[in-house]
């Protein structure tokens, strides 16, 4: 089969701001990627993928070695057209390639510049729009779009190119588990029925396991390759690397741990629930045990001591608020539509909702970004308004998508110390909220001094972060906080984020399309569906109705679903379980009881 990537030796130096000590992200790496193929590129941030990606597209041309796709060696420069032309590169902030006033135009830009025929242009811009589900946007302005959309709309300008190979950098991460599904089938179709070849770049597990291999990025080197199931044998390996596996074989590599027999390990949620039916029933445990065990469920020790508290006040309130975007207009959208909120003191509140549900224009409420066309908002007592709007600031700080875009001082203690500027503080109590908040963020004081543009996208994140911090908010609102980041760091800016909550009683409010988090970090979810709000209530509430999200675009954690798909072939679950380590505890807390009582 003919080679549409091959890379000999290849690698990248980026020359720091001094030009001294350059920084090898991509080092001797040599790969064949075959025409046809789906590649899946796994590995932490910072560890080359993305510099790998624009070696693949020419926009970086390799130190040393060669980068040849489809025969075409990147160094030419007078190939670089034909090059771009076979490969589409799809980047993680879709801000970066969207350049036309409506959809349709951004989504012919690329055809247009190839000579495409007008009337086929047309057809492709149709099709590709159809593709990604946002063909009844073709004349908004993308900057009017959400996140989600915006990337979608990306993605389809890449595929009305038709190109041989397309290379999706973290392409997903923005979109809602609905909208990552629909990209993932058009990937496949087009891989399948197409011979397109597909390399996809990303942090969600679940993705990797249909593809025909899976690469490993660790320090720039490709550490282990290999097919998906090979690959998520590896646990140890993988969180090492600072990965994941699917939450199935996480299940199932803890129960084995245990000492559970079980036989290699699932990556799929089929394979899982045949495994656990073996193992239950070769435990005796049949189909009418009554669930009669503790289940040990201890996922948030926090939330049912802040649920059960009748003391406990609300921060946030919110009435009858509705929101309209260019009102009066051909464009007019209802964003909001009557939604009725109250957020309690001290509590972390999860919104979940599918891509352009009113998720974002909700929190920019919160701070007085956006204004009601109709309805109130209070927060901890002072409503949105001209003269509360100052002090309303103070008490909510807002992190928004790409928290990363928010920086632009000369070093990152500047940076963080912009918003103290105009509080008029003591230098010394500026000192004191920097170093606390740093501190809580893991920032190392060595950092303060460099330029935040040489830090890690982890890194800048975290600065990012600590520049609301050191406002010291009551209220603490973020925008998809760990859309882009890999796992480990996803799980560390949760943890401080918990701890925050629990050491400082900062409320937080955040946004996710990612519910294994939301599941494990929230007290309560806010579920978000065309402006409207449909439920609001404790996690286990929530996620126990999965026919209802599902039918909304949205998913339940992976556990979850586990728990739901053994109770409907009978066997006894519970249904709270929405962790791995909810999930081991269950069962082995079902297994070691022997499933006491018969119906």
């Amino acid at each position: 089969m003919k080679e549409m990537i091959k890379t000999i030796d290849v690698c990248y130096e980026y020359k720091n701001i001094s030009g001294h000590n350059p920084a090898r992200a991509v080092n001797g790496i040599s790969i064949d990627i075959k025409q046809g193929e789906f590649v899946v590129v796994l590995g932490r941030n910072g560890s080359g993928k993305s510099t790998l990606a624009r070696l693949f597209n020419a926009l970086l041309i390799p130190t040393e070695g060669t980068v040849l796709i489809d025969g075409l060696d990147t160094k030419n420069g007078e190939v670089i057209w034909d090059i771009r032309k076979n490969l589409g590169l799809v980047f993680q902030n879709p801000d970066n390639q969207l350049v036309s006033t409506t959809v349709e135009e951004d989504v012919a830009f690329g055809p247009e510049n190839l000579g495409v025929p007008p009337k086929e242009i047309r057809q492709r811009v149709d099709e590709s729009l159809k593709m990604v589900g946002m063909e009844n946007y073709a004349q908004f302005p993308p900057h009017l779009l959400s996140g989600g959309q915006k990337q979608r709309i990306a993605i389809a300008g890449i595929l009305a190119m038709e190109p041989k190979c397309i290379v999706l950098d973290e392409a997903t991460s923005m979109l809602d588990p609905k909208g990552r599904k629909e990209v993932m089938d058009v990937l496949a179709k087009l891989n399948k029925e197409k011979g397109i070849t597909v390399v996809l770049i990303t942090h969600h597990m679940n993705e990797a396991v249909e593809a025909d291999r899976v690469l490993v990025m660790e320090n720039g080197q490709i550490t282990l390759s290999g097919k998906p199931r090979a690959i998520f044998e590896n646990v140890e390996a993988l969180v090492r690397a600072g990965l994941d596996v699917p939450k199935v074989t996480a299940l199932a590599y803890e129960l084995k741990k245990k000492g559970y027999r079980i036989n290699g390990l699932p990556v799929t949620l089929d394979e899982m629930v045949s495994i656990l039916k073996e193992l239950l029933n070769s435990s005796g445990i049949d189909k009418n045990s009554k669930l009669n065990y503790s289940a040990n469920i201890v996922r948030n020790p926090d939330a049912n001591k802040l649920n059960n508290r009748a003391d406990n006040e609300d921060i946030i309130v919110i009435k009858d608020l509705n929101h309209v975007y260019m009102a009066e207009t051909t464009l007019e959208k209802k964003a909001l539509k009557n939604i009725n909120l109250t957020i309690k003191r001290g509590e972390i509140l999860g919104i979940i909702g599918h891509t352009g549900s009113g998720k974002s224009t909700l929190v920019q409420h919160f701070n007085g970004i956006l204004k009601p066309t109709s309805g109130s908002i209070t927060v901890d007592g002072l409503s949105a308004e001209k003269k509360d709007l100052k002090e309303l600031r103070k008490k909510v700080g807002l992190v928004f998508q790409y928290p990363e875009q928010q920086l632009f001082e000369e070093t990152v203690y500047k940076d963080i110390i912009f918003g103290l500027n105009k509080l008029g503080l003591t230098e010394e109590e500026t000192k004191r909220r920097v170093f606390h908040a740093i501190d809580l963020l893991g920032i190392s004081p060595d950092l303060l001094e460099k330029s935040p543009f040489e830090l890690s996208g982890g890194q800048k994140r975290r600065v990012a972060i600590a520049g609301v911090l050191v406002m010291e908010p009551k209220v603490l609102v973020l925008d998809e906080p760990t859309a882009g980041l890999d796992p480990k760091g996803s799980n560390e800016v949760f943890n401080i984020l918990s701890e925050l909550n629990r050491n400082e009683g900062t409320t937080i409010v955040i946004i996710s399309h990612n519910m294994d988090d939301i599941a494990a970090f929230c007290h309560r979810v806010a579920v978000m569906r065309d402006g409207e709000l449909m439920m609001c209530d404790t996690v286990d509430k929530v996620f126990t109705k999965a026919s209802e999200l599902k039918s909304w675009g949205l998913d339940v954690p992976q556990i979850a679903e586990l728990m739901g798909r053994m109770a409907q072939e009978g066997y006894p679950m519970p249904f709270e379980a929405m962790t791995v380590q909810d999930g081991v505890n269950a069962l082995d807390s079902l297994i070691k009881s022997g499933g006491i009582g018969h119906a």
